[in-house]
């Protein structure tokens, strides 16, 4: 059957990370296959610029239609004296509520071949293999009541909600075990319970889902600060992690940096059954270096890797992908972020053509 994939691009460099990515598809179909019929639309800036709007209904309509969305990135310095209510950022924020997807999975793998490009020492990030689970539609960034209110002296006063129900704890707590289960099947659930009611609710439902329904694995719990710490302190201590939509949102950042970039982080926002996933990369928009062909597209080749394996169960195909990924940095290919000394630093476009190279067995024939 045809899997569709929408591709919202977006602003900044998430045009040409993506259309690697599509070069990637397009190639599994010829040599592989597969059936994937690519569309797209607008979402963030470049939505606003045509439309008014960061998330037109069109992009909404053709989301839900799809099988699988990868996105780019949103966002930049030109959007930023917009009203909040129309910046870039409520297009990412807009999508993943429209599509309910509540489970972002955020893995942080350090790649043999980079283990010296993270600030960390070789031996605290080689071999690491984390996954972050991050609640995505709760919590603070859509809690309610919220704002800015002007007060009886003149002052003004701003004000944010953090919520979280049974069942937001739970679904969440679900996807994490469920994870844990294919892994070392160790959960860690992230909170401030000490300081925060809401989090200590979340702590209480986790323990209790553990024990009604996972009591095989093991569930362990740590406060955010700690758990930042240790995320530079000593990583592979963690399997699965779980938290709030605000301390995942830090904390997967933090992990990035273990891989020695962001341009190396992929993630999945998940929903149930039947709902399309999506599939993007950690980084920004990066205006800066926007229309350079120096970006690092595989963050959303990985990302393009985890769609494979989440929504379509190609894990063949993820493999495949994930090894000829493997061949070009072993074969000494970097973008600017990862250079190393003694590797060859190429553009985005070139490691496009350095993976396809290596899809094909030969490396080498792209140099």
């Amino acid at each position: 059957m045809p899997k569709k994939i929408l591709v919202v691009a977006g602003d900044g460099i998430g045009p040409e990370v993506t259309a690697q990515a599509v070069r990637i598809a397009n190639w599994f179909n010829e040599h592989q296959g597969c059936d994937f019929v690519i569309e797209e639309a607008l979402i963030g800036g470049a939505a606003y610029d045509e439309t008014g709007h960061p998330l037109p209904q069109e992009t909404i309509d053709k989301a839900k239609a799809s099988d699988a969305v990868l996105l780019g990135a949103v966002g930049g310095p030109k959007w930023e004296s917009l009203d909040i209510s129309v910046r870039p950022e409520k297009g990412l924020l807009g999508i993943r509520k429209e599509l309910q997807l509540f489970a972002n999975l955020r893995p942080a793998i350090v790649f043999d071949e980079l283990a010296d490009a993270s600030t960390l020492k070789h031996e605290v990030v080689s071999g690491l293999d984390i996954m972050i689970v991050r609640e995505l539609t709760g919590g603070i960034y859509f809690g309610q009541p919220r704002g800015v209110e002007e007060l009886p002296d003149g002052s003004k006063k701003g004000f944010n909600t953090l919520v979280y129900t049974t069942e937001e704890i739970r679904r969440i707590g679900r996807v994490a075990f469920d994870l844990a289960k294919k892994r070392d099947g160790r959960v860690c659930s992230v909170d401030k319970a000490n300081v925060l009611e809401a989090t200590e609710f979340w702590r209480e439902e986790m323990i209790a889902l553990h024990q009604d329904e996972y009591s095989d694995l093991e569930l362990s719990h740590m406060y955010v600060d700690n758990a930042a710490m240790q995320l530079v302190r000593n990583p592979k201590q963690f399997d699965v992690m779980v938290t709030t939509n605000m301390f995942g949102d830090i904390l997967s950042d933090c992990a990035a940096m273990l891989t020695g970039s962001l341009g190396m982080l992929p993630s999945a926002s998940l929903g149930h059954p039947g709902t399309p996933g999506l599939y993007e990369p950690v980084h920004g928009s990066a205006p800066d270096i926007a229309g350079k062909d120096i970006a690092n597209p595989l963050a959303t080749i990985l990302s393009f890797s985890m769609m494979l394996r989440y929504s379509f169960d190609m894990q063949k195909q993820a493999d495949t992908l994930e090894d000829a990924i493997r061949s070009v940095l072993a074969a000494g290919y970097r973008t600017r972020d990862i250079m190393q000394d003694g590797a060859q630093e190429v553009g985005c476009s070139q490691m496009g053509d350095m993976l396809i190279a290596a899809l094909e067995g030969d490396v080498s024939a792209a140099a």
